[in-house]
Formats: structure tokens, sequence, C-alpha cells
């Protein structure tokens, strides 16, 4: 007898496939592509209220700069154990120069661009807390990227980004708007991997233009990107979710959409399936939902180029993503921590 959601012989069961999809991350190479975010995170104790205005007094306490976008699922699929090409757009600023310090050894350099008068963007979150509490953030500031995205940097960008995936396992697109990943890109990347004859999975994250990128092969939008693109609330009602999940699978063609719902789990969609949930891992009380979605596409992205079905992949996922929503700021899950929360869970 057969798994109806995953179509396996009940005698392995699901932990166990699980568990031997989670043992294959090593064997894969994967490409990311897309836009390179420098997170700042600037920590401070409060020190008292200020007189010159109705506000906080910190006593700084230490500056740190990890990727974000396109680095941080870089990142994620390096610290599951397998191997990853990242290519996209980096300055010669402070930001640049210390996000490339960060990335995982496993992550592939080649790929990057650097320019001497490009701005990386840097997202500058700055959290205050006491002596025996938890920082908070207060504020976040944006420095958005300027100088880099001339036809010239597209070029190389787009032949960069066409050389490495034919050689990848499965290809992960980081759209954060910036203008270097475009959907006639993705379009000329999937008529080059179909030329090898490979099945390669493609998975798309883009913030404002998911609609734009059609037939591949999945998404992973979260709910309030969800509720942006349609023009819809959803809440907790499970029709709104129904229809809004249905009619982005319909738009843009894709085998699969997983739309994640924070404390609420996630819902798999696919053509001619039963709409599957999938309960939060571990406890609603999450600590910082930064970076969590690209932990989730790099999981999935993984679980996929091993043979997984899109349950199985969406499954993984949520155990990476319930564990990466626990620790603060934009952080990874490792290989040992989604085997340890497979053990658990089972």
């Amino acid at each position: 007898m057969a798994d109806i959601t995953t179509g396996l012989p009940a005698v392995e069961g699901l932990a166990g496939r699980l568990t031997r999809i989670l043992d294959g991350f090593p064997k894969r190479r994967l490409l990311v592509l897309g836009d390179i975010i420098a997170d700042e995170f600037i920590y401070g104790r409060i020190s008292r209220v200020s007189r010159e205005a109705p506000v906080l007094i910190l006593k700084y306490d230490a500056t740190q700069v990890v990727p974000g976008g396109a680095g941080n699922t870089a990142n994620n699929v390096a610290s599951l154990g397998a191997r990853v090409h990242l290519v996209g757009l980096m300055g010669t600023d402070e930001s640049g120069k210390r996000l490339a310090q960060s990335l995982h050894d496993r992550v592939e350099r080649s790929g990057l661009i650097r320019l001497l008068r490009y701005r990386t963007p840097t997202k500058t979150r700055i959290l205050a807390g006491g002596v025996h509490s938890a920082k908070q953030q207060v504020v976040r500031i944006d420095r958005e990227a300027s100088g880099g995205a001339s036809d010239a940097v597209r070029q190389v960008f787009a032949r960069k980004a066409l050389t490495a995936a034919v050689s990848a396992d499965a290809i992960l697109v980081s759209d954060y708007g910036y203008g270097m990943v475009t959907p006639p890109l993705v379009r000329a990347i999937r008529a080059r991997v179909a030329k090898t004859g490979r099945r390669v999975p493609i998975l798309v994250d883009s913030r404002y233009d998911l609609l734009r990128y059609r037939d591949v092969t999945t998404c992973t939008p979260n709910e309030s990107e969800v509720e942006h693109l349609l023009g819809v609330t959803i809440g907790d009602g499970a029709r709104p979710l129904e229809r809004a999940g249905r009619e982005i699978l319909r738009r843009t063609r894709m085998d699969a959409v997983l739309v994640t719902r924070g404390s609420r789990g996630m819902a798999l969609f696919e053509p001619k399936r039963q709409t599957v949930h999938i309960p939060i891992f571990g406890t609603d009380e999450i600590a910082d939902v930064t970076g969590a979605g690209d932990t989730v596409i790099a999981t999935m992205a993984l679980a996929l180029s091993e043979g997984a079905s899109f349950y199985e992949a969406a499954r993984l996922a949520n155990y990476a993503g319930g564990i990466v929503v626990m620790k603060r700021g934009t952080a990874t899950v490792s290989a040992q921590e989604l085997r340890a929360a497979l053990q658990k869970d089972t």
C-alpha cells in the first residue's frame, strides 16, 4: 500500500524517505543567481531616554554584516552541505567587502561581479535591548543600489548565469527588484538547460514580479506577497487562501506553488491535486523571520534536485523554516539541525 500524499511504499515511511533525500544533499551543485544584499545589524544596549527628543539612546555594542537576498540563499544551500555557484553583483564598498567575507566556504565566487562605483544594497537593522533581555529591532534603514545595472553589466551577468546553468542540479532565482534578473533571462536559462536533455528544477523568489515568471518549476511566496500580487486579503480564511494559491498557480503555469504563512505553516498547491496544509514545525513563538524565505527555497531546491516530490520537498523546507525563525537575524540552517528536527518529529 502506498502513502496517498507521497505515492511511496508505506513500508519506508516519510521520515525514512526525507532522511535519504537529506543524505544526498552533499552530492548536489546548485546555481543561485540574483540580487545580493548586505544585511547589517547594529546592536546596542538601552542607556536612557534622550533629552533632545522622546527617543532611546543606545550604547553601541557591535555591528554584524551578513549576506542577504541571493547571498543568504547561497549560504543556506552551502550550510546544508551542497556546493553552490553564486552569480550576482557586489560593490567594492565596505558593505560589499564585509558581505564577501561572510559567504560560506562552499560558495563558488567566480560568478560574482565586483564594481568599483556600485553601492551594495544594504539593509541596516538597529536592535536594542537591556543587559538581561533579548534585543528587538527598533528601526531599519535601507540604502538602495546605485551605479550598477548598465547594459554591459547585465550582459556579463547573463553570460555568467547561462554558463553556470548547464552544470547545475537546480537553479534558484532571487529577484529583489534591482534589475539584474528578468523573466526573459530566466526563459533563456530554461532554454539553455533544456538543450542538455536534463530535468533541472528552476525555482523563483521574486518580491514584486512573480506573475511574470512562467513555466518554471515552483515558487515559494509568503502570504503577504501573494496578497500584494493579487490585491486580496487572505487572513484566516481557507477559501481566500485556496483561491489565491490556485490563481498564482494558473497565472504562472508552474508545476507547484508553496505559500508560506508564518506561524500558520505552509500551503502546497499543485495542478489537479488537493491542497496540502503543513503546520509549522516547532513553536509558533517566532523570534525573527528575517531571511526565512531564503532558507525555505534553498531547502526546497536541494530536495527537488535529489528527486523529492513537491510534498516531500515542502516538508523538509517546513522543518528548515521552523528552525531558522527561532534564530536572531539573517541565519542559515545546517544539515545536522535538519536531521535532528526530523528525528524529533518522528
